[in-house]
């Protein structure tokens, strides 16, 4: 085997380009054969080869970093609103938090920054939940299919748009629904062409407006025929008041 020196000169004088990289590592040794104490006058023994043999007591790059808390700085959608505390792995709290400048280190003085001071705002600065921005863009975006008879009278009430909105996977209790502010009524294939909104509250504090539709459902001959992608066509607004409200509401695409 050749030594380290032995193995950069032949490197070396064959042209070949050496890439170091700079790593940090940190072992903590024992020495397994302590050497004596110096007597006060003595002359200093040298060591022995024995004396430079050590045990390993740690090695750090295998060892579990502790977590590390930090305080966010600002609303993250899905982690937390500005001011709230994580506990996380450290190689992750300065890559995606530290780093970026979402937050800081959730140090005694920072505690007490970020709680009292930037913390002094109104509530429509902070939202009820991490989650509730990413729900609010989900349902603007969503054409809400509602399924009436054709045949038979109805009345549309909260309980029909909760069961519409659990088919597309939300599940959103009736007070939590403001009905349009008009009586929709049918059969009435007329409402096939039209759209409203509906507003919803999540957690009775945010809301947001979800674009609704009648499709009258019947079998056999009186079954209507499908319209491919019907949901990203614009339609007529049912309630004029709610026209301009409906064209500045996104389409999915």
């Amino acid at each position: 085997m050749y030594g380290i020196s032995s193995f950069f000169s032949k490197a070396l004088a064959s042209g070949q380009q050496l890439i170091t990289q700079q790593t940090r590592n940190t072992f903590i040794l024992k020495r397994k054969f302590p050497p004596p104490l110096h007597k006060k006058g003595a002359k200093v023994a040298k060591m022995k080869a024995k004396h430079f043999i050590y045990d390993l007591v740690e090695d750090t790059n295998v060892k579990k970093k502790p977590e590390v808390k930090v305080i966010l700085k600002q609303f993250v959608d899905g982690i937390g609103n500005k001011g709230d505390v994580l506990t996380l792995r450290s190689m992750i709290a300065y890559r995606d938090y530290l780093v970026p400048g979402l937050a800081v280190y959730a140090s005694p003085e920072n505690l007490l920054k970020y709680n009292t001071i930037e913390n002094k705002q109104t509530k429509e600065e902070n939202f009820s939940s991490p989650h509730v921005q990413r729900t609010m863009s989900c349902l603007s975006r969503l054409v809400l299919n509602i399924t009436m008879s054709k045949l038979q009278p109805w009345t549309l009430e909260p309980w029909h748009i909760k069961a519409s909105f659990r088919k597309t996977g939300f599940v959103v209790p009736e007070y939590a629904i403001e009905m349009p502010p008009v009586t929709i009524k049918g059969p009435d294939l007329k409402l096939q062409d039209k759209e409203f909104y509906v507003t919803v509250t999540i957690n009775k504090t945010e809301k947001v407006k979800v674009r609704c539709r009648i499709h009258h459902w019947a079998t056999g001959l009186d079954r209507l025929p499908w319209v491919e992608f019907h949901w990203k066509k614009p339609l007529e607004a049912l309630i004029p008041e709610q026209a301009a409200d409906l064209e500045k509401m996104p389409l999915p695409q």
